[in-house]
């Protein structure tokens, strides 16, 4: 039987993609102007706040598998238009959940070693904790974007991790 630590992040890296997914449909519906559109979020736009959950679950797999493009700035803008930037992202959450529903629960309670983009200190810490961040990271700046989407359209799609469980049960998600 799979533990309940493994069982919880399985699902949000089944969560994310999912999210993500809603995400870029709403984005997709968007003009150009607001899709790029200054909104005084801490990554501007909806355009570079996207492009900073890809940039940051880069630099993250390439923490945890060694793998992969590792951004040098957080900011980065990889994709100046939506449709490259959803294939990346697509990419990337079966990349990030084909390395979740990978991991033991032994692996879990493993530790790992990484540098920050911003400074040369290496950090070691417990892999668990290292995840959590990781996903409440993702699940904290899709709530910027969400937020843009409503001020500029007056509303974005539920991206509440309730939702999505209530979904997965019917086999809807």
């Amino acid at each position: 039987m799979q533990g309940l630590l493994k069982q919880h992040f399985d699902t949000f890296a089944r969560y994310n993609a999912w999210a993500n997914t809603r995400l870029f449909d709403a984005a997709a519906r968007l003009s150009a102007a607001d899709y790029r559109a200054d909104r005084g979020a801490f990554f501007r736009s909806i355009q570079g706040t996207l492009n900073h959950l890809l940039v940051t679950d880069r630099v993250w797999m390439f923490r945890l598998t060694g793998e992969g493009d590792s951004p040098d700035r957080l900011d980065a803008i990889l994709f100046e238009e939506l449709e490259p930037l959803r294939q990346a992202r697509e990419a990337e959450d079966t990349r990030i959940m084909q390395y979740i529903t990978g991991l033991s629960e032994a692996s879990l309670e493993g530790a790992i070693t990484y540098r920050r983009v911003s400074t040369p200190d290496a950090i070691t810490q417990p892999l668990a904790p290292a995840l959590a961040h990781w996903f409440n990271h993702q699940t904290h700046h899709r709530g910027q974007a969400h937020a843009l989407l409503t001020g500029l359209v007056g509303r974005a799609p539920e991206l509440d991790l309730l939702f999505y469980q209530r979904l997965a049960e019917k086999g809807l998600a």
